[in-house]
């Protein structure tokens, strides 16, 4: 028998899909870009919670802690997709066009004029962000969403992907400078209007 300090705070396992479905979905599809991966994430992070739902104790809010199983199912899904790569790098068209052969840019990055404090600029910047993380490529997008979003240790990252720091640290380069390139072509980040 559950005691009166879970049931007060869990609400009936009949409506968990319909009051924090969504919220998983969307926390998933930031870092997932497959989305039937995404669907499948939140069903095995509602199935994970019925099972465990005796160890909800009411001490954070009930979507807090369902994130949390999220969170854990997002980086076993990582482990099994990295067991399924190769150890190499691959080639990185995009980021290697600005550098010349001898590792010296071929055209300096500008400086961004972007005012973190500009909620205006919020409601542009983070859709447009989220277009760009899907377009990295999926070890890029893995290593950022974790060390940078999600704000694991870089011990705790490399484990999940089973890279080198060398190699979480080249990831993590190779995706920022791709970030910046998307942004700056969808307009965030120069002196101008910002571009859809």
């Amino acid at each position: 028998m559950q005691d009166a300090a879970i049931t007060k705070d869990m609400p009936l396992a009949e409506v968990w899909v319909d009051q924090y479905g969504d919220l998983l979905f969307r926390y998933a599809r930031l870092r997932v870009t497959d989305r039937s991966d995404c669907e499948e994430l939140v069903q095995e992070t509602f199935l994970a919670a019925l099972k465990g739902k005796e160890n909800f104790r009411g001490q954070c809010d009930f979507a807090t802690w369902l994130v949390g199983i999220l969170k854990h199912k997002i980086m076993d899904h990582f482990r099994r997709q990295q067991r399924n790569q190769t150890d190499a790098l691959p080639e990185d068209s995009t980021v290697d066009a600005m550098f010349s052969g001898l590792g010296k840019w071929k055209k300096f990055p500008r400086r961004w004029h972007i005012d973190p404090q500009d909620s205006a600029m919020e409601s542009e910047v983070l859709p447009a962000l989220q277009r760009c993380m899907e377009a990295l490529p999926e070890s890029q997008r893995r290593a950022f969403v974790l060390n940078i979003i999600d704000e694991q240790k870089v011990e705790e990252v490399c484990k999940t992907l089973q890279v080198s720091s060398t190699n979480l640290y080249v990831l993590l380069h190779r995706a920022r400078l791709r970030l910046r390139d998307c942004l700056e072509k969808k307009g965030i980040g120069q002196a101008g209007a910002v571009k859809g």
